[in-house]
């Protein structure tokens, strides 16, 4: 699951039944436990090569639902995954999986609350806080935002530099005190607790520090910048800090 969007408004009436016709089939194979694995991964599967995003409006066992706004995206592993740190910063980086794992870990619970409306309660997320890759890369005094890309070669996301170091935005190695999978947006993906889970950008591949913010991808199409919990998109969800 991740990066949902509400229902633009004049969404045709074909999409609509279609989604909720998805939406029951989903439901029909979710009540039998016994093929919940097989389901998850057929979804993730589906997912990867699914260019209309309807996919994504399947959940999985977990409470999560399948969502890449690209038709396709490049699986990647301890042996290929790289994380650049760059921008205005003395000390530019590029952290492999393994340097990522051994770097001090924060584990933080909170409710995720996707802006559709949503939530799986008391999910763990594991991982090294941007703060410490900002620390270690040294910020620029002029600094203002962070700009994360994303290895789907599409995804962007955004957020302040003083949001950014908050201690419950990581940059997360598991999810669920497992390993996140790449329909998960895994093998490394940004979670930040307090805002709507488009913000948690999956498939992580650059942190850059910018001068300013820059509208990501969601952003461009109408989501709200600061995506609070309870607090923006015209939502009133309750807050997940």
């Amino acid at each position: 699951m991740n990066h949902q969007r509400n229902e633009p408004a004049g969404t045709p009436v074909g999409r609509r039944v279609l989604l909720s016709t998805l939406g029951l089939g989903a439901a029909g194979l979710i009540a039998a436990p016994h093929i919940q694995s097989g389901l998850d991964s057929f979804l993730g599967a589906v997912s990867s090569q699914d260019p209309t995003g309807l996919s994504g409006l399947l959940p999985n066992g977990g409470g999560f639902r399948y969502y890449s706004v690209t038709g396709s995206v490049p699986h990647k592993d301890a042996g290929n995954y790289r994380l650049k740190i760059d921008g205005l910063v003395d000390r530019p980086a590029t952290y492999t999986l393994d340097a990522l794992r051994k770097l001090p870990q924060t584990r933080v619970v909170r409710d995720v609350q996707c802006v559709t409306g949503w939530r799986v309660p008391h999910t763990p997320f594991t991982g090294v806080k941007v703060s410490q890759l900002l620390d270690a890369a040294g910020v620029h005094p002029d600094a203002k935002a962070i700009r994360f890309t994303c290895f789907d070669g599409t995804y962007t996301e955004s957020l302040t530099l003083q949001q950014a170091r908050r201690a419950d935005v990581l940059v997360a190695l598991t999810m669920q005190d497992k390993p996140i999978g790449h329909a998960h947006g895994g093998p490394v993906r940004l979670y930040v607790a307090p805002m709507y889970f488009y913000k948690s950008a999956k498939w992580l591949s650059g942190i850059s520090v910018t001068s300013d913010v820059r509208p990501g991808y969601w952003e461009e199409r109408g989501y709200d910048v600061d995506g609070w919990v309870g607090r923006s998109n015209g939502r009133d969800d309750a807050p997940t800090v």
